[in-house]
């Protein structure tokens, strides 16, 4: 442990997440079925175990891995920096082979898409489709993004990858990056998956600040969401709060780590900000130590901010996880040091039977190294992320097989009628 905290102490530049698991992204790394899926849970009966937090009744009977303990892997699973650091580094990398689709955004953006390469000819048009939005500077090179993508192909779904502008080695076509509440980009994406597979139901998943955008889109979109369910995972929620946690002890390396990473994505994409006037600060951004220096510098200005702060307070998804008309299950760890749990907005989740929210004791940001595949290999969550989505998936199917049955015997009554008219 205290090697891995010695070279993570070390290497606080984006070489801290450069490694196959998910380096620089400790910010990062259509049920057209409206109908609200709300289960009265008896209080005489326990479906989920005691070692894990549950807020909501959310499909929570149905949730068989609910029933599985929460058991922190030993040594690595009991310190949140030692979790994170070891889930980064060491979490096993799978082999995936992309088919990338670059989308050009209305403003000239480009946003690419990575698509499983083969699943066109493998799937069928109406297999579920699930969207990932990696967290900041996060792609599809990331370990947690593509062992969640595995477990949902070997199911049957259909998956694809969000990468950010300038993420995941996707260009930078203008001067603009992206923010923790700009939503046009992930409307856009689910736009083109909607066109290019109008017969499956659309998913999305999300981690970290992906989260907090994913979390942002729906509460915008609200009751005309064409999403069928979704999964916030360690999103920050209150970036204020974030914030003030992020400038404090060990938090201090994940800052600076991810504030390279960002100049470094910056300075690779340099010739488009020569020349920029107004509030752009582009001499803080390029050499930034910290986030919050690199958001003052660029992003707010950006997106129209006065201040930093007055950008965090917009841009914070718990200020909207009250309007999700969706259903959507939040998994948070107690002990994340990225996303703390004071900032977790509690009475709006439970308040909304949309929502159904899962808090751990332990596991770090974007770690969760517990569960069968303790240590390396999946996170604890991939599986409880997996059982929700399914159920989602079949009652839809439920839904929309039971209508069809319904409308089947009103014609046949219909044509009964006629028959009768015409006697």
């Amino acid at each position: 442990m205290a090697r891995a905290l010695a070279a993570a102490a070390a290497h606080s530049s984006s070489s801290l997440f450069t490694s196959a698991a998910v380096p620089t992204t400790l910010f990062r790394r259509r049920l057209n079925f409206k109908s609200v899926i709300h289960v009265s849970k008896p209080t005489s009966m326990s479906y989920h175990n005691p070692t894990i937090e549950v807020i909501g009744d959310l499909l929570v009977p149905q949730l068989t891995t609910l029933k599985r303990p929460y058991n922190p892997y030993p040594l690595i699973g009991w310190n949140c920096h030692v979790e994170t650091i070891f889930a980064a580094w060491f979490r096993t990398l799978p082999e995936v082979k992309f088919k990338r689709v670059c989308l050009r955004s209305k403003d000239g953006g480009s946003l690419a898409l990575d698509w499983v390469a083969g699943d066109v000819s493998k799937l069928s048009v109406d297999a579920p489709v699930l969207i990932l939005l990696p967290g900041l500077t996060g792609g599809s090179e990331d370990s947690y993004v593509r062992h969640m993508l595995l477990r949902a192909r070997s199911k049957g779904w259909r998956v694809v990858v969000f990468n950010s502008r300038g993420c995941g080695d996707s260009p930078v076509t203008t001067s603009q990056f992206y923010s923790a509440s700009y939503t046009e980009d992930i409307r856009e994406v689910v736009r083109h998956v909607t066109s290019r597979y109008p017969e499956a139901k659309l998913y999305a998943a999300g981690w970290s600040i992906g989260a907090n955008i994913l979390v942002h889109y729906l509460g915008q979109e609200s009751d005309a969401c064409v999403l069928s369910g979704a999964v916030s995972l360690c999103n920050p929620f209150d970036l204020v709060i974030a914030d003030e946690d992020f400038h404090k002890g060990f938090n201090n390396v994940y800052d600076k780590a991810l504030a390279s990473s960002l100049c470094k994505i910056f300075k690779k994409h340099a010739p488009l900000f020569e020349d920029m006037g107004g509030e752009f600060n582009i001499p803080l951004a390029a050499s930034a130590k910290t986030v919050r220096e690199f958001d003052d510098g660029i992003t707010r200005v950006s997106f129209g901010f006065k201040s930093v702060d007055d950008y965090y307070s917009y841009s914070s998804s718990s200020n909207v996880i009250k309007n999700v008309r969706i259903p959507l299950l939040c998994i948070q760890a107690a002990n994340d040091p990225i996303a703390p749990s004071r900032g977790i907005p509690y009475e709006d989740i439970k308040g909304n039977p949309n929502c159904l929210l899962i808090i751990t004791p332990k596991g770090g940001h974007l770690g969760w190294v517990a569960g069968e595949e303790a240590p390396r290999g999946a996170p604890w969550t991939d599986p409880l992320v997996m059982d929700f989505l399914q159920n989602l998936e079949s009652n839809a199917e439920s839904h929309t097989s039971s209508s069809s049955n319904r409308k089947n015997e009103n014609v046949y009554q219909s044509t009964d009628q006629m028959d009768h008219l015409k006697v």
